[in-house]
């Protein structure tokens, strides 16, 4: 099979589920990183992800495997591992394994719970986090209201997705956007911080974006990604709309894209019908970009020009995440 991408999977913190669909003592089989994974919630509440497979023989965890306490028992001998991914028990062993006694047996991840969905740190040397993932307090306010949620599977790498975000000439050539955005870039470590003004198409009053073009109307954007798998987005017209961006990555050569939006409560109807419009179009734009992303190939040293926006920068930036596979 040819790959369109040379490049490894990016370290960073990554979305895995979201929080409410994970009760004590659900079990997930998983297929990210280019690996088999299973994710778990013990019965004291606990989320963790552990790679897939039993040492003993080879099942898969996630196939079977049941929640015991702060464990999970193989669905095949029972042998029981916890989050950390030691064997906490054989049942019918008289002692202890050798080869697991006191030792981790299964690799394992570091997991956190933030902005309504669980989140595991992926290094592929195994290092521990670098950074973390910023809180948004609008995600956990009871002012704003539940995610309304899409997500997609898509033939590309996180790269891609997000140097569609300082690909500033696309949002006219593609998306037909009156005006080419103008602002700001800052990169901060793990940390890039865009804030735009533009102008965009105006919303018509059964809340559909009018995309005549003849009449436009400003738009604020501020956005924040940390890493390569967290981008957090607040658009202000007059009214607010914010957007959680996630990017899972499945294996080296597919992602899993989500997208999460939020809007006040307390908003008159008119606006709610305005936000409504607003998360549709933008909607609109990523399906418009995915058969490009999927048909493309990745041009290593690209002929830009003056007018494409800040994407040598973005890549510098993003290069930070690549570190390698283990020995």
């Amino acid at each position: 099979m040819n790959k369109r991408y040379d490049k490894p999977i990016p370290y960073g913190w990554y979305a895995l589920e979201y929080s409410h669909a994970l009760a004590p003592g659900d079990v997930r089989p998983l297929s990210y990183f280019g690996r088999e994974l299973v994710l778990f919630r013990t019965e004291a509440g606990q989320p963790a992800l552990l790679n897939a497979y039993c040492p003993h023989l080879g099942a898969h965890l996630g196939h079977g495997g049941l929640v015991k306490g702060e464990s999970i028992s193989c669905p095949f001998h029972a042998w029981e591992f916890n989050g950390e991914g030691r064997c906490t028990a054989v049942p019918y062993a008289k002692r202890m394994p050798p080869r697991v006694d006191g030792q981790q047996a299964i690799g394992s991840y570091p997991v956190v719970e933030r902005n309504q969905m669980i989140w595991a740190w992926y290094h592929p040397r195994g290092l521990a986090p670098s950074f973390e993932i910023d809180e948004i307090p609008e995600l956990v306010s009871t002012e704003w209201s539940p995610l309304e949620t899409f997500d997609w599977t898509i033939n590309t790498i996180a790269q891609e997705t997000g140097e569609n975000a300082a690909d500033l000439a696309h949002f006219i050539t593609v998306h037909g956007n009156p005006a080419m955005p103008e602002g700001d870039v800052r990169w901060e470590g793990p940390r890039r911080i865009t804030e735009f003004d533009s102008e965009t198409h105006v919303i018509d009053g059964e809340g559909k974006v009018d995309l005549s073009g003849e009449q436009h109307e400003p738009i604020h954007l501020v956005s924040s990604s940390v890493g390569p798998g967290f981008t957090f987005q607040r658009f202000s017209r007059t009214f607010d709309v914010v957007m959680m961006g996630t990017v899972t990555p499945i294996d080296e050569q597919r992602i899993h894209l989500r997208f999460n939006f939020s809007v006040p409560r307390a908003q008159s109807e008119i606006n709610a019908m305005y936000t409504d419009g607003v998360v549709q179009e933008i909607v609109r734009q990523v399906e418009q970009d995915i058969p490009i992303w999927e048909n493309k190939v990745y041009v290593e040293s690209p002929v830009l020009c003056d007018g494409d926006g800040p994407i040598a920068k973005y890549r510098k930036w993003f290069g930070q995440f690549y570190a390698g596979e283990a020995a």
